[in-house]
């Protein structure tokens, strides 16, 4: 069971009430409107739903006009500290901001922040970050989830004294347990949805295997309304991750998913490459189907009989079966080229 969050809109694309939409963030420069652009598009091609973009300075605010005329994706301005920079993107059709209120000074800026995003129905994600909490939060409850639970809330207070209610929050550490524990409090302190993700998880191998832990853990927990993927990588990555993620908690059914064995002695064809092969020609395909490249005939048709269509290694050759019924045997070098052909023909 989902928790039961307040649903805000980004754009067209709903966060919280149930939907659990991918995001990742460009690492152009904003105010290369070009390179953003097409980085932009790229990440909507992969899968992704919402496009973040760093705003450090008022060149990148400038471009904002450009780039969210062009993008096939609601666009979130990610900003510090500056007010008008947050004023500046608003103007210029962000879909979001994410900035935390006590960090940009008086209660008139943050009201004029708030009062522009509520003129255009934009909502604003506190973003709270282990490594940089305020300073008196962090004296009193140290470097803690409990302590970014608070950092929060306070920041939560001020939206509201501004009467702002359309707010998402995030609470990351690089440490997945602090992670996990800050966001089961907060689930339990507001309906706010929840933007999840492990910051600083490192690079694809390492990065994958932190957020799938955190992430993951979240959300058979029933927490979690949007998520994000950390890496340093491509962005595009990101989405691939996120998408594996969301499926291995059951909450994504589209596009294509390859079932392989681990390999082991019994098998004798080149099941690694075979895999490989097959994962890279099938990852454009948008339509839900099941793939299956087994080793061997011990955890061939059998064990991936829930499969669409699928081989199963025997000595230099394979059997092709679909939904665990065989339909024929094909040789090793013909095994790439003959899955993909009958997966097309299944599309």
């Amino acid at each position: 069971m989902r928790n039961n969050t307040k649903p805000v809109f980004v754009g067209n694309v709903k966060i919280g009430g149930g939907s659990v939409p991918i995001q990742s963030m460009c690492n152009t420069k904003t105010e290369d409107t070009a390179a953003t652009i097409d980085q932009i598009n790229q990440l909507y091609s992969a899968g992704c739903e919402i496009a973040r973009l760093a705003v450090p300075n008022i060149n990148a605010a400038n471009a904002f006009d450009k780039i969210c005329s062009a993008s096939p994706i609601p666009v979130v301005a990610d900003i510090h500290f500056d007010y008008k920079l947050a004023l500046t993107c608003i103007a210029n059709g962000a879909a979001k901001i994410r900035i935390n209120p006590g960090n940009i000074g008086s209660m008139d800026k943050v009201k004029e922040v708030a009062n522009a995003c509520k003129n255009r129905n934009i909502p604003i994600r506190i973003g709270v970050n282990l490594g940089s909490m305020d300073e008196a939060i962090e004296g009193e409850f140290g470097r803690t989830p409990l302590a970014m639970v608070k950092s929060a809330l306070a920041h939560i207070e001020i939206l509201n004294r501004c009467d702002f209610d359309d707010i998402v929050i995030s609470l990351k550490a690089s440490d997945v347990s602090k992670t996990v524990e800050a966001y089961r409090l907060m689930s339990k302190s507001c309906k706010y949805p929840l933007h999840l993700g492990v910051t600083e998880a490192g690079t694809r191998y390492s990065g994958i295997i932190k957020s799938a832990i955190g992430i993951g853990s979240l959300l058979l927990d029933g927490i979690g309304d949007t998520i994000r993927v950390s890496l340093t990588a491509p962005p595009v990555e990101e989405i691939k991750a996120a998408k594996e993620i969301l499926r291995a908690v059951g909450l994504y059914e589209g596009g294509a998913q390859l079932i392989s064995c681990p390999s082991c002695g019994r098998c004798q064809i080149d099941q690694v490459r075979i895999a490989n092969e097959v994962e890279k020609a099938i990852e454009h395909i948008k339509k839900p189907i099941k793939v299956a490249v087994m080793g061997c005939a011990v955890n061939g048709p059998g064990e991936a009989k829930d499969a669409d269509i699928g081989i199963a290694g025997g000595d230099g050759c394979a059997l092709l079966f679909k939904k665990g019924v065989i339909i024929r045997k094909i040789d090793e070098k013909d095994i790439v080229k003959t899955l993909i052909d009958e997966i097309g023909e299944n599309l």
